[in-house]
């Protein structure tokens, strides 16, 4: 059973939409417009009632104009948008990002991390981040890992795997 069946009567999210291949997009554009579909090697037709929720960094219009993305898909995806600003023009949002994100870790991953010093909360409320909040999990993630202790601090930003917002000189800042 693929996706559309299983989500049939219910909602499918598609991550990254922007991304698809040309070719996926006139078959997606058949299923919704069709509301059917057939399964690789079968010839049979299942009739699917699927509502789509997309997501996508990317600024479809710009793709359409670009020839990248299908403009009948995208008016067919575009009944209502939700504009999520990126997370360097949501500062406010770090501090509930960290809880979160951090309680989520701490279960998944059976450890204890309670607290972050008010200096690396102003450190990470003033970097600009670039990309999304999944970005922004994934890098701390990477670090949360290789925690002893359960408090972080300003020098916990000088692990190797991806840029933190150090001082500049404090490792993590791509000089290693």
């Amino acid at each position: 059973m693929g996706r559309f069946e299983a989500a049939n009567g219910g909602t499918l999210f598609l991550d990254e939409i922007g991304t698809i291949d040309t070719s996926l997009q006139v078959k997606l554009l058949r299923v919704l417009q069709e509301r059917e579909l057939e399964r690789v090697g079968d010839n049979r037709t299942i009739k699917v009632d699927v509502r789509i929720i997309a997501a996508t960094n990317l600024d479809l219009q710009e793709e359409v104009a670009k020839g990248r993305f299908r403009e009948d898909l995208y008016y067919r995806l575009n009944v209502v948008t939700i504009y999520l600003p990126p997370l360097r023009n949501r500062r406010e949002d770090i501090p509930r990002l960290i809880d979160f994100f951090l309680d989520k870790f701490n279960a998944e991953n059976a450890k204890q991390l309670r607290k972050i010093s008010k200096e690396m909360l102003n450190v990470l409320v003033r970097y600009p981040w670039p990309g999304t909040c999944a970005s922004w999990r994934t890098r701390w993630s990477a670090r949360w890992c290789w925690r002893a202790g359960t408090r972080w601090r300003r020098t916990c930003c000088r692990r190797r795997s991806a840029p933190l917002p150090c001082r500049a000189g404090e490792h993590g800042v791509g000089r290693h």
